[in-house]
């Protein structure tokens, strides 16, 4: 490791001990990104793209902190491997989502190559922006890991595969069956993950008719460049209208071009869009992590019920339900008293087992419904704030290319006006 990379855990150790989040310590951006060629695991040619990581002190915390950034270059599969890391070790938080990894919801002029250079810049700035929301975390910001996959060029991938996340990943199906065998769900989170659902549903409608409006709206601007190419080519032939018909032709032309930028820009507030709609399934992770964590009580509870069951039963020689064994015993004999006693003994070892396995589960259940609620409400008041946010700067953009279409037509009509 570099010297600055000792400086800053040195800094992000002091942000630890005040309780801060690392992001009041150091400066990170993703830079710049780079297409590379090389070789993959199964030694195929491959072209790929890596991003380079700076990160710098911030000054006025610590007076080890040097002005010169650290930086090194990951892949997005790095950064996948790294959230995979969280979403194990913290589930009871709504991990920040990557940028996507293809592009969706797009229009019909916008590539959907994940090698184009528009594409790859703003994933670039989705790859910046979780790596700040990680470390403007409470919680996440305080990884060690985190302070690994942004100081350490090699070595960081073994120190996460040491920690054993991956065998400790839940697999789908587990927690489905979860979902659906829980007898008494917490209304709380039942309602959570349906908000999660209809979060879902909302951004994606809303991506899709912003993508058809956008194929439209690219349309009706390059009319105008055949307005200005009408428009020069007629000045071309008239004397006394000619300059006023090739002055408009140029607003019409200026307002034809324009539409790239503007509908650049808009995806910018698509991708902010985007991000949510991909924190909806964090969200509903954490619901589906606190479904399986109940499901594990109520197993150790029922389970606690049935040897106690056995124990009474065993005690006072009445079977209330069929089992096998009370038919064996009926058709066999009874069991001696040494054996009885045997086996009440075996028994209540295992009760008292189960009343401490069930006391676990409870304080487990107990402490991520308290963790994972507080992350919740950090999680509402951060999407309410960013999307009221976007949706304001979009509208105010959309009334000022109004505005911008409106002057063009103000200014051809003065054009007109003078022949």
């Amino acid at each position: 490791m570099s010297v600055h990379g000792l400086a800053w855990i040195m800094i992000a150790g002091l942000m630890v001990e005040k309780g801060g989040t690392l992001l009041k310590g150091l400066e990170i951006s993703v830079a710049e990104a780079e297409k590379r060629t090389g070789k993959n695991a199964v030694s195929i040619q491959e072209t790929y793209t890596v991003y380079l990581i700076e990160t710098r002190a911030v000054d006025n915390v610590s007076e080890v902190a040097n002005p010169t950034p650290d930086s090194l270059w990951r892949r997005y599969s790095e950064f996948e491997i790294f959230r995979n890391y969280l979403l194990v070790t913290y589930p009871f938080v709504v991990v920040p989502p990557l940028p996507e990894k293809r592009a969706e919801f797009v229009w019909h002029k916008l590539s959907a190559d994940n090698m184009d250079p528009d594409f790859v810049e703003r994933r670039r700035v989705g790859l910046e922006n979780f790596l700040l929301r990680v470390a403007s975390h409470p919680v996440l910001s305080n990884d060690k890991i985190f302070y690994s996959f942004l100081t350490q060029e090699q070595g960081w991938k073994e120190v996460v595969f040491e920690t054993g996340f991956q065998a400790k990943a839940d697999s789908r199906l587990k927690a489905l069956n979860a979902t659906f065998r829980v007898k008494n769900p917490d209304k709380r989170f039942a309602e959570m993950k349906h908000y999660g659902d209809e979060l879902q549903s909302v951004i994606s409608q809303l991506l899709r008719v912003r993508a058809r409006v956008a194929d439209r709206l690219y349309g009706v601007y390059k009319v105008h460049g055949n307005y200005g190419r009408v428009f020069s080519e007629w000045s071309a032939i008239e004397k006394e209208m000619g300059d006023g018909l090739q002055s408009a032709g140029h607003h019409m032309d200026a307002y034809a071009a324009s539409i790239d930028d503007i509908l650049e820009e808009e995806e910018h507030y698509a991708d902010q869009l985007k991000e949510y709609l991909f924190y909806t399934e964090a969200l509903r992770a954490v619901c589906r992590k606190h479904e399986l964590c109940q499901f594990e009580l109520e197993m150790a509870a029922q389970d606690l019920i049935s040897k106690k069951q056995q124990r009474e039963e065993l005690a006072t020689g009445t079977v209330r339900t069929f089992s096998l064994k009370g038919m064996t015993s009926k058709l066999f004999g009874q069991e001696t008293p040494e054996q009885r006693e045997t086996k009440l003994k075996t028994l209540e070892t295992q009760i008292e087992e189960g009343e401490e396995m069930v006391k676990e589960r409870t304080a487990e259940c107990d402490e991520f419904v308290k963790n994972a609620w507080e992350d919740i409400e950090r999680f509402r008041e951060q999407k309410d704030r960013d999307l009221k946010e976007a949706l304001i700067s979009y509208a105010i953009m959309q009334i000022s290319m109004c505005k911008k279409g409106i002057q063009v037509w103000n200014n051809a009509k003065e054009c007109f006006s003078k022949m």
